[in-house]
């Protein structure tokens, strides 16, 4: 045998246990967490509750890396990218689920993410600013049929569940909005609030408090049944539209081809950290339920919201410039 296949076989019996040990003391270093949107908006908020949680169960700093911009996309395009070594991994919001149908991206999730944990779930509400005339639905499902086009509603960017599902609404509703997009919800709820755009989809997550003060007047939201996270306002389905459904979601991924040992290490720690008692409720106040599913059932949710949505906006021509 000669000297290079001897060295070769050196080789490769010391790499392996060189891995091993890598994986067996991750993480070494901090661990970066890209939430995909602006600070303030609700991916953001849910992350820094349990940011410190997750930092304490894994023994080193998280930090969170806001990459926001193009509807999520800019955030989900930075994750693809990663290396999968355990020390980049991203809070997708439900956006991501419809980029993959809406934009043309240089990744596919269900290939280049490995999902961890579908983190919670919520109720979209619409609502209008206190100073409008509309007190229901109804209310604006009249007005917009006498004058088409005339109503605005924000979102928090093109192609989001916020849009896409409100472009079902109005289509089973029978009338037409003008969509008004903001690059994230932080900057949508602050126009919403000023009263710049007259109504506004979004999770409960970024308006709980300003339904609660009164400036924002919920006509109603996108779970099948009422919500506890805004009581007393029936869902649209509720209100005539049977079938509709669209709930919000916050989901971990990690990156395609992460070693198991690693995922399973952040797993366990994401699961303690938010059902942690305190941190749970502190996410539920918000205005959500926490789900902390395995990963195999986040992956077939992702994988089905993927399909519902891709449908939707192909049936409507939504695309990144409606």
């Amino acid at each position: 045998m000669n000297r290079r296949a001897v060295l070769a076989i050196a080789t490769a019996g010391l790499a392996a246990p060189r891995l091993v040990l890598a994986q067996g003391n991750w993480p070494e270093r901090p661990v970066r967490v890209i939430i995909p949107f602006p600070p303030g908006g609700s991916t953001d908020t849910i992350a820094r509750l349990f940011q410190a949680k997750l930092s304490e169960g894994l023994g080193k700093p998280v930090i969170i890396d806001n990459r926001g911009g193009a509807s999520g996309s800019i955030g989900g395009i930075e994750m693809a990218r990663a290396q999968p070594d355990g020390y980049t991994w991203m809070l997708a919001y439900d956006n991501e689920a419809t980029n993959q149908t809406v934009m043309r991206l240089p990744y596919r999730a269900m290939e280049a993410f490995a999902p961890v944990s579908l983190v919670a779930t919520g109720p979209l509400a619409l609502v209008a600013h206190k100073d409008t005339p509309y007190r229901n639905f109804q209310d604006v499902v009249d007005a917009a049929k006498r004058a088409p086009d005339t109503i605005g509603y924000a979102t928090s960017g093109v192609g989001g569940l916020a849009h896409v599902s409100t472009t079902l609404l109005t289509s089973e509703a029978g009338i037409r909005l003008t969509h008004v997009p903001y690059r994230g919800g932080g900057p949508a709820v602050q126009d919403a609030v000023a009263g710049n755009v007259p109504l506004f989809m979004s999770n409960v997550v970024i308006i709980s408090q300003h339904i609660r003060s009164g400036i924002l007047r919920p006509l109603g939201v996108t779970t099948k049944e009422e919500t506890r996270h805004v009581p007393g306002v029936r869902s649209f389905a509720q209100q005539g539209l049977a079938d509709f459904e669209a709930p919000t979601w916050w989901a971990f991924l990690g990156r395609a081809g992460t070693p198991e040992p690693i995922m399973r290490r952040m797993h366990e720690a994401l699961t303690r950290a938010v059902l942690d008692p305190d941190v749970k409720a502190k996410i539920e106040e918000q205005g959500c339920d926490v789900r902390a599913s395995s990963s195999e059932v986040c992956g077939r949710f992702l994988a089905a919201e993927i399909d519902k949505w891709g449908r939707v906006i192909r049936t409507n021509g939504i695309t990144a410039d409606s």
